[in-house]
């Protein structure tokens, strides 16, 4: 069989537009000679599409939706396998199902409904899914073709050592005879997980000695990314076909030859994660509808890197960057700010705060007397400069993004309602120290287009500082990043008790439980910052869900 796997960058709910998509791709599949093209989990809805499926409205134009994309292909002489949310049988108690459909000649020959329904980490798909009790395989253009969707396909019994689930539908299907299997994918990315992927499939195909076609997802959803990077493997397990990493691709398998296309794809872990957040931000930014945005220029090494990835990802046309220098702000902030703004083209507007400041110094004054100086004069620095950027976005119709790295956000070293406002964390899930590497490629990738290096070089060797009081470094509060971002690994993404962190790092156990402190501590802040795109696998937000209001600690 000569399949296509078309991984298409899709919108949630946009039904009209995705069903078009799939259209496209499958016409440009039957001109590359396939005789079946197979779309990502989800393809027609979107992934992860949540409480819309609640919505009886949803589900009714969905179903319209599936039945007018099978009258459009019909005068197409090629199968479709997609995904979408199907209604689940009168009895069941969920009204929906993950479901996957075959369109061939203008009707829906089959469907099969997924069975494994995860729910850890970033999923949620018990809640909205009723999981199907069995399933069949399916004969298209004469191949018995085992049809898996997603985590379905992740439950081979021989690869994990601990398995989530009792049942492997993919020995199921296969005990049924099946000559080729498809998985039908919206994975969401993190770094490791492609290959992870690998292996894991690797496994399966050597397993049965089947070929094997794995199709995925690409593009921006909210907080997740998807990779894309499908493929497809001969029954040995070795790789005869790879579509191109976070750009839409469509790629042909012969699976009867062990022959397709293949794809250039970069598996080095930083330049993954800064196409990553390119991605994310893009899809961000146009899927809720926003053309522009504005970021906060302080010339450190943060709003540096956030400002790159928004000019790689919408253009420098729709950037603005805006200073904002304070009562403590050094002149290399604005000058750097500065540097940064006219190398990468966008446009750059300064708005002292100091005025403001001074104003709110006074008109508290009295309420304050008898107090030291402290924290609150530094936080209202940071919440005129929110406000600045607020009433610009609400002016000018853009999407502030925000700039603060997951080490700022872990430990709490952060204002609500001023430098955590804004519509995107574009960075809260990348580590200081990778925010400083990422920096180093974004220049790199400038210079390889025939430019220089956008960010200053005094950006990523001055001391990293708030500037909120005079002479201020982050080192006042914090460790050096190399440590706080060795311990809050342990303590967040492997969930590694103080003694054993400070053991294997060979550091005293006392800063180890502070930074965990500080952690546990600012919870109630994490929960009210801006969505982040996740990229690390267990990032803040959708994964990570901790009461606010609690009395455990380690």
């Amino acid at each position: 069989m000569r399949i296509a796997l078309a991984q298409i960058n899709n919108t949630v709910g946009d039904l009209k537009a995705n069903a078009a998509k799939i259209l496209e791709f499958a016409k440009r599949a039957e001109q590359a000679g396939a005789e079946v093209v197979a779309f990502p989990e989800l393809a027609l809805t979107g992934y992860p599409p949540r409480d819309l499926v609640e919505k009886q409205s949803f589900l009714d134009r969905t179903e319209e939706a599936l039945q007018e994309l099978a009258c459009d292909s019909a005068r197409l002489n090629i199968a479709l396998i997609t995904g979408y949310v199907a209604r689940s049988p009168e009895w069941a108690g969920i009204h929906a199902q993950n479901a996957a459909a075959v369109i061939e000649h203008g009707r829906i020959v089959f469907k099969q409904c997924k069975m494994l329904l995860p729910t850890y980490d970033v999923f949620d798909e018990a809640r909205y899914f009723q999981p199907a009790d069995s399933q069949e395989i399916c004969t298209i253009r004469g191949t018995r073709v085992a049809i898996a969707i997603c985590e379905d396909a992740w439950n081979d019994k021989q690869f994990w050592e601990r398995r989530r689930y009792s049942r492997d539908p993919i020995e199921e299907l296969v005990n049924q005879g099946a000559e080729l299997i498809v998985s039908i994918n919206a994975s969401p990315w993190n770094v490791g997980k492609r290959r992870l992927r690998r292996e894991i499939f690797h496994a399966t195909a050597r397993r049965f000695g089947l070929p094997l076609a794995y199709v995925h997802m690409v593009g921006g959803n909210d907080q997740l990314i998807f990779d894309g990077t499908s493929f497809a493997m001969n029954a040995d397990g070795q790789i005869a076909a790879q579509a191109a990493s976070f750009v839409e691709d469509l790629i042909v398998f012969d699976s009867a030859k062990g022959v397709g296309d293949r794809r250039a794809s970069d598996f080095a872990p930083d330049d993954a994660v800064f196409d990553a957040l390119v991605l994310g931000t893009r899809d961000y930014i146009q899927k809720c509808g926003f053309r522009r945005v504005i970021v906060g220029l302080s010339g450190g090494i943060d709003s540096a890197l956030v400002a790159s990835i928004a000019v790689q990802a919408v253009g420098k046309e729709n950037v603005l960057g805006v200073g904002m220098p304070g009562p403590y702000s050094s002149e290399h902030s604005l000058t750097d700010a500065r540097a940064l703004a006219e190398n990468l083209g966008i446009r750059f507007e300064v708005v002292p705060i100091h005025p403001g400041y001074e104003a709110m110094v006074q008109t508290l004054g009295p309420l304050f007397a008898g107090y030291q100086p402290d924290t609150t004069e530094e936080n209202l620095q940071s919440r005129l400069r929110g406000m600045v950027l607020m009433a610009l976005s609400n002016k000018f119709g853009s999407l502030v993004l925000t700039t603060g790295n997951k080490s700022e956000l872990a430990v709490g070293y952060c204002t609500l309602y001023g430098d955590m406002c804004g519509g995107l964390a574009v960075i809260s899930d990348v580590p200081k120290t990778m925010v400083y590497r990422l920096a180093r490629i974004a220049n790199l990738r400038w210079q390889q287009r025939g430019g220089c290096g956008p960010i200053p070089e005094n950006t990523f060797t001055k001391p990293p500082s708030a500037e909120l009081r005079p002479g201020q470094k982050d080192t006042d509060s914090l460790p050096e990043y190399e440590i706080l971002d060795a311990i809050l690994a342990g303590y967040i993404e492997r969930y590694e008790p103080a003694a054993e962190i400070a053991s294997n790092l060979q550091i005293p156990e006392d800063l180890v439980r502070e930074i965990v402190r500080k952690v546990d501590r600012n919870e109630y802040k994490r929960q009210q910052a801006a969505p982040g795109l996740r990229i690390t696998p267990k990032a803040f937000g959708l994964g990570r869900r901790f009461p606010i209001a609690h009395r455990f600690t380690e």
